[in-house]
C-alpha cells in the first residue's frame, strides 16, 4: 500500500510503499477513503508526541469500510461503513468499562502509538469498543471530520463544559476545531464570538453561525483580545475554548470569561519551551474551571452521528479541500502555518 512517512522529528516526509497490515485479534482493517489533516498531525511531524517513533506514518481522523476482520470479532463485516475516535481503548480497563475509553490508560492511537490513516490501509483495534458505523447517509469526509475535531469539540462543549442555549461562547481558534465548535454551538442554541489571526478563517466562522470575529493581530495581547471579547458579550463568556493550543491563546480563553465561567482546553500545549505560564489569579480570583476534552469514546458517538445525519451539523461544509499522499506529504511540514478557513481532508484513493 502507498504510506505518508516521516523519516526523523521535523524531518523528510514523503509517500512510500508498506506493507499492508494483518488485522489483529479482536481488531480490524479499515480501508482508509478520507482521513483529515489535522494540527495534531503537524505536532507529530515535528516531535512534539513523546509517543511517535520514527520513521512514522501519520493520520488519525478517518472513515473508510472495514477491509479484514480480525479473530474474536463480532458484529462487524468486510464492507461496512466505519469511523472511529482518534484513542481506541483497551477495552479491559476500568475507564473503557464506564464507557470512558479517551481516556483509557492502555489506549492506542493511529498516527501517534502506531502507523496512522494517512495510507490506503489502517488498523483499529479493540474493534468491538472502538469502531462506529457511518449511517448511508452520511460522507466519507463528513465522517473522517468527527474523528477528532468535531468529536473532541462536542464533547468538550456538551460533556464538559455544559454549553447553555443563549450562553456566550468564545472560540479561539478557527481551524478545524475551532470551526467545528461555531458550528456545534450554533447546533446548541449558544451565542459565539470566534478570535483568529487570519481573515480567511474569521469569515469561515461568521459564515458558519459565529456572530462575531475578532482578528488577533501582532499588537493585541491576550488581555488586549479578552477586553474585546468581554465588550462584545455583555461582561464575558459562558464558556471559552482554546482551539488553537499556545500560552498566549489559554490565556486569552481564560481571561475572556466571565465569573464562574469554564474554560475548554483541546488545542494541544506541549512542553515545548517549558510548561506554559496561566493566569491562575484570575481562575482562582474569579472561580474559573479549567476543563480538558481529550476526543470523544465510541460509545457517545450516536448523539453526535443523530444531528450529523439530521443536518443540524454539517462537518462537510468545512472541508476546504481535498488532496492526494503525494500533496500531503508536502503540505504537513507547512500545516501550522497555513492560512486556511476549513478542514483539508486526505483522499488515499487519489
Amino acid at each position: 500500500m502507498r504510506a505518508v512517512v516521516i523519516e526523523s522529528a521535523g524531518g523528510r516526509v514523503g509517500v512510500e510503499e508498506r506493507p499492508v497490515p494483518a488485522a489483529p485479534p479482536g481488531g480490524v482493517v479499515v480501508r482508509v477513503l478520507a482521513t483529515g489533516l489535522c494540527r495534531s498531525d503537524w505536532h507529530a511531524w515535528a516531535g512534539h508526541d513523546t509517543d511517535v517513533t520514527f520513521p512514522h506514518v501519520p493520520g488519525h481522523e478517518l472513515a473508510g469500510e472495514v477491509a479484514e476482520v480480525g479473530d474474536g470479532v463480532g458484529g462487524w463485516a468486510v464492507g461496512d461503513r466505519v469511523t472511529a475516535p482518534f484513542v481506541s481503548g483497551c477495552g479491559r480497563c476500568a475507564w473503557c468499562r464506564r464507557g470512558e475509553a479517551q481516556v483509557c490508560p492502555d489506549q492506542q492511537q493511529p498516527g501517534f502509538t502506531y502507523p496512522g490513516s494517512f495510507a490506503e490501509y489502517v488498523v483499529i483495534h479493540a474493534a468491538a469498543l472502538n469502531l462506529v458505523r457511518v449511517p448511508v447517509g452520511v460522507s466519507m469526509p463528513a465522517a473522517a471530520s468527527l474523528g477528532c475535531r468535531f468529536a473532541t469539540a462536542y464533547r468538550g462543549l456538551v460533556a464538559r463544559a455544559g454549553l447553555q442555549e443563549g450562553e456566550w461562547l468564545a472560540v479561539v481558534g478557527a481551524g478545524g476545531v475551532g470551526l467545528s465548535a461555531v458550528m456545534i454551538g450554533r447546533a446548541l442554541g449558544a451565542r459565539t464570538v470566534v478570535v483568529d489571526r487570519h481573515q480567511e478563517a474569521l469569515d469561515a466562522a461568521l459564515a458558519h453561525g459565529a456572530r462575531h470575529a475578532v482578528l488577533a493581530t501582532p499588537d493585541l495581547t491576550p488581555s488586549d483580545l479578552a477586553e474585546r471579547l468581554h465588550e462584545l458579550t455583555d461582561g464575558g463568556a459562558h464558556v471559552a475554548v482554546d482551539a488553537v493550543g499556545d500560552e498566549a491563546t489559554a490565556a486569552a480563553s481564560i481571561l475572556a470569561l466571565r465569573r464562574r465561567g469554564r474554560h475548554v482546553q483541546v488545542g494541544l500545549l506541549p512542553p515545548v519551551d517549558g510548561h506554559p505560564r496561566i493566569p491562575m489569579d484570575r481562575v482562582i480570583g474569579w472561580e474559573l474551571d479549567l476543563l480538558g476534552s481529550h476526543g470523544m469514546a465510541a460509545a457517545d458517538y450516536p448523539e453526535l452521528m443523530a444531528l450529523v445525519a439530521a443536518g443540524r451539523v454539517r462537518p462537510q461544509d468545512l472541508v476546504e479541500r481535498t488532496i492526494g499522499l503525494a500533496e500531503a506529504a508536502v503540505v504537513l511540514p507547512t500545516f501550522d502555518s497555513a492560512r486556511l478557513g476549513g478542514i483539508t481532508i486526505i483522499d488515499p484513493t487519489r
